[in-house]
């Protein structure tokens, strides 16, 4: 098995970014998910509530993130990749979470605002604040960025093709947003995987991840349908959840920084 595609979502909701080498630290892949839209009670924005969320498209570049619109007209926005000195902070919540964010800009509010027609700021998680995983996922140490609740998701394009066989439409991988993509093995056998390497570095399976009625929803149109969720209802539950995809988390972080790539070797040491 092996890795195929590498995706990082910096802003929590908006398209992806498919890079052939990335970082990966304790929060997850670099920037993955570091900043976020929040109302102005500081509560977290997605798909669920608005999903046009998915036509905004970041992109890296010298002068920071960049962010365009998939088919409007606005002008794009830059990003610096860290906030000014001095930035205001704001308590925000992700589900049952709160931790300190960092107001990015009025200009950055602004745009989004207009793009979305909806008052929001935009916030950046510094290195300094901390977001232990919760309940039963987490471990002492552990920490995560403003993804859902896991620090990486892992799928299988073998996992993808099984569930595609049980649709009328087939739907790319990007509905499912994962970080990690990879050839081989079985169909859904990830979600059972408890420990792996990845060219020599360790990481841990938490659980199989559930999903929610964003897999409905297309991320090149932001229209909405039935499916997958509806399949995946038939062919992937475990208890009360509808699963596809695994949670992980890396468990060593060296001195030395650590970079996964496409082509890199996966082992499995461990399944349930």
């Amino acid at each position: 098995m092996h890795i195929t595609s590498l995706h990082t979502y910096p802003v929590k909701s908006l398209a992806g970014i498919s890079l052939p080498r990335v970082l990966v630290e304790k929060r997850g892949l670099a920037y993955d998910r570091r900043w976020m839209l929040v109302d102005r009670d500081g509560l977290f924005i997605s798909q669920r509530e608005i999903p046009q969320l998915a036509l905004l498209l970041p992109d890296f570049s010298l002068q920071g993130l960049i962010i365009r619109h998939r088919y409007e007209g606005l002008e794009p926005l830059t990003i610096p990749l860290h906030p000014p000195e001095g930035a205001k902070k704001m308590e925000v919540q992700i589900w049952d979470d709160r931790c300190t964010g960092l107001l990015t800009s009025r200009e950055a509010d602004e745009w989004f605002s207009n793009a979305l027609h909806t008052r929001c700021h935009l916030v950046y998680m510094p290195d300094e604040s901390i977001r232990p995983l919760s309940g039963s996922n987490g471990r002492t140490g552990e920490i995560v960025s403003f993804a859902d609740s896991c620090p990486l998701l892992v799928i299988g394009e073998a996992s993808l093709a099984d569930l595609n066989g049980h649709l009328k439409e087939p739907v790319p991988m990007s509905r499912f947003r994962p970080n990690i993509v990879f050839a081989g093995g079985l169909p859904y056998e990830e979600e059972d995987w408890k420990a792996f390497t990845i060219s020599n570095v360790s990481f841990r399976g938490i659980r199989p991840c559930g999903r929610c009625q964003v897999v409905n929803i297309d991320q090149e149109s932001a229209e909405k349908g039935k499916e997958p969720l509806q399949a995946l209802g038939q062919l992937r539950r475990r208890g009360n959840k509808v699963v596809f995809g695994l949670y992980a988390a890396m468990t060593e972080e060296g001195e030395s920084p650590v970079h996964l790539q496409v082509g890199d070797k996966i082992v499995v040491q461990r399944k349930t």
